[in-house]
């Protein structure tokens, strides 16, 4: 039985599929990183502390992280289109609600709302176009394209949210999306074909809820420090791995673990976006709390590592295209840590020259990273399971990102009892903690992407097959 979905289309639609799906990237991506702009805008209209700014972000990345894999799972099962107009709907909702919230409490409940959205947008895009482009270069290059979004979004963000945080408001942020997502939503319903996976997954709300527990709680255990939240975090991990097996149909399916690349691109995507979220966040708050930046001077300062993600991301496909994900994830480990040990060892925030040599390191290794991490989840997995691959993905750079808020964010608040004048000292773990993310980049790439991961990524596959070919219909085709 082949995958639900129209003839392979003509080239000019797929590219036409390929944007609409980088529109959705977009203004999730836009929102994150314009908001990280506008986060001492915030703290001072609604009285937000250290650990209420890291809720507005962690919020968000947090419930985004809890419910990818299951808005991966459903799109195959009824119809990545379907799933895919339901979360823009959903996200531009979310986005009007944050415009209009009078409190910090309000405003982190309605980020909320907008990541249950969200989770329908990023992997279900990549699903779409992981079966628009079924040729390995193609879709490699493809990618490229989408990480190239990351960086427009990255170099529009924070100068978009600056000039609309000091023209307008920090409200106006969630503005934007209004009608980029009904442009989006327009185009989908013309141009995007249905389809769904040949053999749909049972739902798994047992796992969902795990899931969900899991990070929650580890969340909360960070930042606000709670020894108790961080023992059901632990008790949640170990009953997902008891149950998860034992399940037919998973909501994580373990057997992918087996694959060396896909167990590496998964830490390595958490690492990468853990080491971003601290980075901007440090950085954020340094550039306007510190140096009494506006917002929109904040924006431009961070230009020159938005722009260096921009330039070096669809060069990452390319690389990966032509030589495999092992030279950019290389290159990515040792910029994204280079970038960081400047402002952890020699404090490259209070000159320049260092601060701008660092953000440029940072954004060529963070432009090089993400090619890699997707191309190699789901390269090799069935295509009836792809937007459960590309999930597993896109969670763990969500789960990274609210890591590194969390972690990094935990750490400067123990050490800003002293006043701002001491923020340079209280910060410096925190770059220490980006620096050993980036070196576990760097280390993860190297040794999961040589000769004999490759034989386990084979290994894994066949596998797969194999285990499947029971449940499989008679006269259904072979993943």
């Amino acid at each position: 039985m082949p995958e639900l979905t129209h003839s392979q289309p003509p080239r000019d639609r797929r590219i036409l599929v390929l944007a609409i799906c980088c529109l959705s990237l977009l203004i999730v991506s836009l929102d994150n990183t314009a908001l990280n702009v506008a986060l001492p805008s915030v703290r001072r209209d609604l009285g937000a502390s250290v650990s209420g700014l890291q809720w507005t972000i962690d919020a968000y990345t947090l419930v985004l992280a809890s419910l990818l894999m299951f808005s991966g799972s459903t799109a195959d099962r009824i119809g990545r289109r379907k799933v895919f107009v339901t979360g823009l709907v959903l996200f531009a909702l979310g986005s009007l609600l944050c415009s209009l919230a009078p409190t910090l409490e309000a405003l982190v409940a309605f980020r909320a709302v907008q990541a249950v959205g969200g989770s329908m947008l990023n992997p279900v895009a990549m699903s779409i176009i992981t079966n628009t482009f079924t040729e390995p270069a193609a879709r490699a290059r493809a990618i490229g394209v989408w990480g190239a979004v990351v960086g427009v979004s990255m170099a529009a963000g924070p100068l978009a949210g600056g000039l609309l945080v000091e023209s307008v408001g920090w409200r106006a942020i969630f503005w934007v999306n209004l009608p980029v997502a009904a442009l989006a939503l327009l185009l989908t319903l013309r141009y995007v074909p249905e389809s769904r996976a040949p053999r749909p997954r049972r739902p798994d709300p047992v796992g969902q809820l795990l899931v969900a527990v899991l990070l929650g709680s580890l969340t909360y255990a960070i930042i606000e420090t709670d020894p108790l939240f961080a023992g059901i975090a632990a008790a949640t991990l170990a009953g997902l791995l008891l149950y998860e097996p034992r399940r037919r149909e998973p909501l994580i399916d373990l057997r992918f673990f087996r694959s060396a690349p896909f167990s590496g691109a998964t830490v390595i995507a958490v690492c990468a976006f853990a080491a971003l979220g601290g980075f901007l966040f440090l950085n954020t708050l340094y550039l306007q709390d510190v140096r009494g930046l506006s917002p929109l001077a904040a924006g431009l300062f961070m230009l020159p590592m938005a722009g260096m993600t921009f330039v070096f991301a669809p060069l990452s496909g390319r690389l990966t295209a032509a030589r495999g994900p092992r030279p950019p994830l290389l290159l990515a480990g040792a910029a994204m840590a280079a970038g960081a040990l400047l402002f952890a060892a020699f404090e490259a925030e209070t000159g320049d020259p260092l601060l701008f040599t660092g953000y440029v390191a940072f954004g060529i290794g963070f432009g090089l990273v993400n090619a890699p991490i997707t191309n190699t989840a789901v390269s090799g997995m069935p295509r009836a399971q792809a937007g459960v691959a590309a999930a597993v993905a896109s969670t763990s750079r969500q789960v990274g990102q609210t890591l590194g808020v969390a972690v990094v964010g935990a750490v400067l608040a123990a050490g800003m009892a002293a006043p701002p004048a001491a923020f340079v000292t209280a910060a410096r773990p925190g770059y220490w903690i980006v620096t050993a993310c980036g070196l576990a980049v760097l280390a993860v790439g190297a040794l999961t992407s040589g000769p004999w991961a490759r034989r386990t990524a084979e290994r894994t596959a066949r596998a797969l097959a194999a285990e499947d070919e029971p449940q499989r219909p008679v006269g259904a085709a072979a993943p």
